[in-house]
């Protein structure tokens, strides 16, 4: 079942901004894009980079190691990265369901 845990910070958080949260242990990059907030697994699937320390660009976080972009919306790669110009592919991000209720942002984990 599906355990839904609040955000005290998320209100801190502008639009077309990001931040790291703890999340019943787990770290994952919050982001608010047009006024909805999203939530993946701060570990790039790659090479573990903090995607909350990478570029927030339009839908996209750039993974501040290698350059792996992710749409924060789905967790889906929008492109591998490059390492000493060799480009790889690499795996989506763990997006995690978010929701608004009564004014408070949380988000759901297992």
């Amino acid at each position: 079942m599906m355990e839904y845990v609040k955000i005290d910070s998320a209100s801190e958080l502008s639009d077309g901004g990001k931040m790291k949260v703890v999340v019943n242990g787990k770290t994952l990059m919050l982001a608010k894009l047009d006024g909805a907030y999203y939530a993946l697994d701060n570990k790039c699937p790659h090479m573990g980079g903090s995607l909350s320390d990478g570029n927030l660009n339009g839908g996209n976080i750039v993974c501040p190691r290698h350059g792996s972009a992710f749409d924060v919306r789905t967790g889906k790669a929008v492109h591998g990265g490059k390492l000493a110009f060799i480009k790889f592919k690499v795996g989506d991000a763990i997006a995690y369901p978010v929701k608004t209720q009564d004014g408070d942002v949380l988000v759901g984990t297992e």
